[in-house]
C-alpha cells in the first residue's frame, strides 16, 4: 500500500523494506538463524540471492544495505512475467480464491479489523522498537575503535565499530538513560504494554538491574580497547547499515525516548560526543495471529484451505523465519492451484520445527518465535558443547532436506 498509505515506521515506498535491523542473524552453520539461511539457499529463495548481493560487512552476521536491498527486490518483482504489483491498501480478506496474507507487522487497522472480526478473536500485539542510526563520518575514532569479538592482533580490522566504557561512564549513562523521557504511550497501548523479549527497548530492559545492560546488548567480551589493552567494563557496538559505509546503527539500542532525549543520552556514550543521528530510535505496534488456533504446519487457515497467512502477521519473528514462511505459503498455494498437495517440512529442519511450533504451542499468551536450536527434536547423541550440538542438528537437518527434495514432485519455480 506504500507509498499512497504510510505506516509509522518505513519511510520509502519500496517492498521489502527494514526498518528494525539491517541484519538477518548470524551466517554460522552452528547457529540457528545461519541453519535456517542454509535451508533457504538450498530451497533456492530469490530474497536471499537478493540479500547477498547487496551483503554489508558485518562478521559472522549477513548485514544488508537496506536502500539496496530493498529497491532490488522491487525492481526484481516488478521485472517479473505474470506479477502484478497493486500499490492499494487491502481492507479486507477476499472471500474467492487462493489468497495468502502477509500484511506485515505494521497491518493497517482496516485489514487488521477485518481479520478480527473473520477469525473471530480480537487482534494480538506486541511492541517492536527500532535503534538509531548515525554518521559515521561524525564519531571520535579517538576513542571509538573497529573490531569484532575475539579477534586475534594478525587480523585485519573488525566489521564493528566499538565505543568503550570505564565502570564510571557506564553508571553514568545508566543513571542519564533512566531519567530520561519517553514518548508516552496512547491509551490503548498504555492499558497493556506488552513488548516483545527479543526487541526491548534499553530503556526497558535497563530499569531490569544495574548491570543489565552490560551482561545484555553492552557486554565486553571478546573485545579490548586498544588504549589500555584491557577489555572495558561496557561496549557499544555499531553494525554497519549501508554499502557506503557511512551509516552505522547502534546494535541493540531500539529505543522509545524522545527524539531531543536520545541525542543528549547517547551523546553521552564516549566516542559519540558529537555524533549526528541521520535516524532516530522508535517504537510501533505489531501485530500477529494467534497462529496455533488458526493456522496448520501447511500455514492454511484451518477454516479455509484456500487462505493462507506468511511472515510477522503468522507469528514468524526475525528475516529469515519471514522469508521462510513467505516461500511455504507461497510454494503451497502453487501447489494447491494446482491441485496437489500443500508441504509440510522435515521437522528436523529449523524450518519445519518453526513452522510447527507457531502452529502447535500452547494459544495461551502465544508469542512470536525466532529460529533457535530448542525447537529441533533431540540428537540421538548427547553431545557437549553448544558448537558441537549446533554442527550436528545443522548435519542432521540438511541431510533430511536434501532427502525430502529428492523424494518430491518438482517443486514450483520462478520462470527465468
Amino acid at each position: 500500500m506504500r507509498p499512497g498509505t504510510r505506516t509509522p515506521a518505513h519511510t520509502t515506498g519500496h517492498l521489502a523494506e527494514l526498518v528494525c535491523s539491517n541484519s538477518l542473524g548470524s551466517d554460522a552453520l552452528n547457529r540457528a538463524p545461519g541453519l535456517l539461511k542454509a535451508e533457504l539457499r538450498r530451497l533456492g529463495s530469490l530474497l536471499l540471492e537478493l540479500a547477498e548481493a547487496h551483503r554489508v560487512p558485518a562478521g559472522s552476521a549477513l548485514a544488508v544495505d537496506r536502500e539496496g536491498f530493498a529497491a532490488a527486490v522491487t525492481a526484481r518483482l516488478e521485472s517479473t512475467p505474470r506479477i502484478t504489483l497493486l500499490r492499494e491498501e487491502a481492507t479486507a480478506i477476499p472471500e474467492e480464491g487462493v489468497v495468502i496474507l502477509a500484511s506485515g507487522p505494521l497491518t493497517s487497522p482496516a485489514l487488521a479489523q477485518a481479520l478480527a472480526a473473520w477469525t473471530g478473536t480480537g487482534a494480538l500485539y506486541f511492541y517492536d522498537a527500532i535503534a538509531p542510526i548515525v554518521d559515521s563520518g561524525t564519531l571520535n575514532f579517538d576513542i571509538a575503535f573497529r573490531a569484532s569479538r575475539y579477534a586475534r592482533g594478525d587480523q585485519e580490522e573488525g566489521d564493528y565499530i566499538n565505543c568503550p566504557m570505564n565502570k564510571e561512564e557506564y553508571q553514568r549513562f545508566v543513571e542519564a538513560l533512566l531519567s530520561a523521557e519517553r514518548i508516552p504511550l496512547r491509551d490503548f497501548e498504555r492499558d497493556d504494554p506488552h513488548f516483545f523479549e527479543a526487541c526491548l527497548p534499553v530503556e526497558v530492559l535497563a530499569q531490569r538491574g544495574p548491570d543489565a545492560l552490560a551482561f545484555g546488548p553492552l557486554r565486553p567480551v571478546g573485545l579490548r580497547d586498544p588504549r589500555t589493552g584491557r577489555r572495558p567494563y561496557a561496549v557499544i557496538q555499531l553494525r554497519q547499515d549501508n554499502a557506503a559505509g557511512d551509516l552505522y546503527n547502534l546494535v541493540g539500542f531500539q529505543t522509545n525516548l524522545r527524539y531531543g532525549e536520545q541525542e543528549r543520552v547517547f551523546r553521552l556514550i564516549p566516542g559519540l560526543e558529537n555524533a549526528v543521528f541521520v535516524r532516530h530510535g522508535a517504537m510501533h505496534r505489531n501485530t500477529y495471529i494467534n497462529a496455533p488456533r488458526l493456522l496448520q504446519p501447511t500455514l492454511q487457515f484451518k477454516a479455509r484451505d484456500t487462505l493462507f497467512c506468511a511472515g510477522q502477521l503468522a507469528g514468524l519473528e526475525g528475516y529469515a523465519g519471514n522469508i521462510m514462511g513467505g516461500w511455504l505459503a507461497g510454494v503451497n498455494a502453487a501447489r494447491v492451484l494446482q491441485g496437489q498437495t500443500p508441504l509440510e517440512l522435515p521437522p528436523t529442519t529449523m524450518a519445519g520445527a518453526l513452522m510447527a511450533y507457531i502452529t502447535q504451542a500452547d494459544p495461551e499468551g502465544f508469542q512470536p518465535m525466532k529460529a533457535n536450536f530448542g525447537l529441533l527434536p533431540p540428537l540421538e547423541e548427547v553431545l557437549r558443547g553448544k558448537r558441537a550440538r549446533g554442527e550436528a542438528h545443522a548435519h542432521r537437518a540438511l541431510a533430511d532436506l536434501e532427502e525430502w527434495i529428492t523424494a518430491l514432485d518438482a517443486l514450483p519455480r520462478p520462470p527465468e
